[in-house]
């Protein structure tokens, strides 16, 4: 550091004014912005779970097998690039990666508006379909990881599980807004533009804000804390000697190279919790306004498209709230692995619970639960491996988790699907997804998140070590 450069203050009570303000300005710059990415792109991602049951299946003749497979394949491609996805974020820098996936995603989102109902080229139109998704899900590949490793760029651990809550509070806010948003766009938009159908029309509406993001995270992102022209002098000089500080103390006590985070043990475990959780996030993401759709059947009931919309908004207005208070809570107390593990099963006991109920006000009452319980596993989970990867091995351990985490997003809406068609109900499904959720917290419990740091010279020699259950 240069003579010139302001030196972070000596006095306690001045550092810890300088932090507070460094920190409210990083969260204020990034986090709505990197929200705002991630709601296009969990919209973008599920919003087929919208145009199945309102037009798609019927005019493309798809089963709920078919509707599955189409809504699963996406997480194919996705996998396949996922951990290259993010090495290339960490090596070329989050600004440029970021803007080349929500670009490539936005043009191909939209395209689905285009798939033709007969054959074209010697394919049929629920195959251009399956094909589409799978190239959607190539285009995304690295983008949910890479933010989360962008974020540990920019906050210390202490302040993550926050972080990451604020951000991943897009997923049911695309709900809350994108499901009324969606069943606008479907009703309002048939035959609105080229003679298309709702569904398209909302396909291709929802698919161009990506684009547009593209070009703007482009100029607005800043890689490094080091390069925020945006903070003060003393604010950029401490937040950058914060974060090495962070980076070495981390690689110095747990030094898990880059190899040793896609063969780890611990690593692994994390990635088959993270599958329980998320196989429950897009079982209920996917299928949840089919679920609606059959309550008229059920229950005796008749919903229009706009309250099916508002119906679908419902579960995750209570869990956008709630992973916020559950993710402030996990910051304060230190506590992780409990605050992984408890919403977990509250979500696996409630899921079945849904099927058996008399009323569509019951059923609802229990998947609100459920959601909170899917959504306050995520907002805590993520700290858990940041907290012993760093560097490259972050950028690879972040993204191997997230690969066969959301591998369940393949297998979630497929095997729902399935077992939709050949039950002629939900409840067998619900059985499944509950079982992943207990998988989920058995696997959590079990392992604790941190190794202790008397075991660290274990994990350097490349040994996994013995995971405590509190982390404090």
């Amino acid at each position: 550091m240069s003579s010139s450069t302001p030196a972070a203050p000596a006095d306690p009570a001045a550092n810890a004014e300088l932090r507070k303000r460094t920190l409210r300005k990083v969260a204020l710059r990034l986090t709505p912005f990197l929200g705002l990415l991630y709601f296009i792109n969990y919209l973008d991602r599920t919003n087929i779970g919208f145009a199945g049951p309102n037009g798609m299946n019927d005019e493309l003749g798809l089963t709920q097998t078919m509707f599955g497979l189409a809504s699963g394949i996406f997480f194919a491609g996705y996998l396949l690039l996922e951990v290259p996805s993010n090495l290339a974020l960490h090596r070329f820098g989050a600004r440029r990666w970021i803007a080349r996936i929500l670009v490539t995603w936005g043009a191909i989102a939209a395209a689905m508006a285009f798939v033709p109902t007969t054959s074209w080229m010697g394919i049929t139109g629920e195959w251009w379909l399956i094909i589409l998704r799978f190239l959607l899900g190539i285009a995304e590949a690295g983008f949910f990881p890479g933010i989360i490793l962008y974020l540990t760029f920019w906050f210390p651990k202490s302040e993550r599980a926050k972080a990451v809550a604020y951000f991943m509070v897009a997923i049911p806010l695309s709900s809350v807004i994108g499901a009324p948003v969606s069943a606008l766009l479907i009703e309002h938009g048939h035959e609105m533009l080229w003679g298309m159908s709702g569904w398209r029309f909302m396909f291709l509406i929802e698919g161009l804000p990506a684009i547009l993001l593209g070009i703007i995270c482009w100029f607005f992102l800043t890689d490094r804390p080091q390069d925020a022209k945006w903070l003060a002098d003393d604010e950029r000089e401490w937040l950058k000697a914060e974060m090495e500080r962070e980076e070495s103390d981390t690689a110095a006590r747990f030094h898990v190279p880059l190899r040793k985070s896609l063969t780890s043990g611990r690593v692994w475990a994390l990635a088959f919790v993270y599958f329980g959780v998320v196989y429950g996030l897009y079982a209920i993401s996917f299928f949840l306004p089919t679920i609606i759709e059959g309550f008229q059947e059920r229950f005796g009931v008749e919903y229009s498209i706009w309250e099916k919309g508002l119906l679908t908004a419902v579960p995750f207005t209570f869990a956008a709230v709630f992973m916020i208070f559950w993710a402030r809570h996990g910051d304060r107390t230190g506590e992780r692995v409990w605050h992984v593990a408890a919403p977990a099963i509250v979500a696996a006991i409630t899921i079945p619970i849904t099927a058996y109920v008399g009323s569509p006000f019951l059923a609802m009452v229990f998947v609100s639960i459920f959601a909170c319980g899917v959504m306050g596993s995520l907002a805590t989970f993520w700290p858990l491996p940041t907290a012993f990867l760093s560097g490259a091995a972050a950028a690879a351990g972040v993204a191997l988790i997230n690969s066969v985490g959301n591998a369940s997003g393949f297998f979630a809406p497929y095997i729902t699907g399935f077992l939709a068609d050949a039950t002629g109900s939900q409840t067998a499904g619900m059985w499944v997804i509950s079982a992943a959720m207990v998988m989920a917290v058995i696997i959590t419990v079990s392992l604790g998140a941190l190794p202790k740091e008397s075991r660290a010279a274990g994990t350097a020699n490349g040994a996994d070590p013995v995971l405590p259950r509190d982390v404090r």
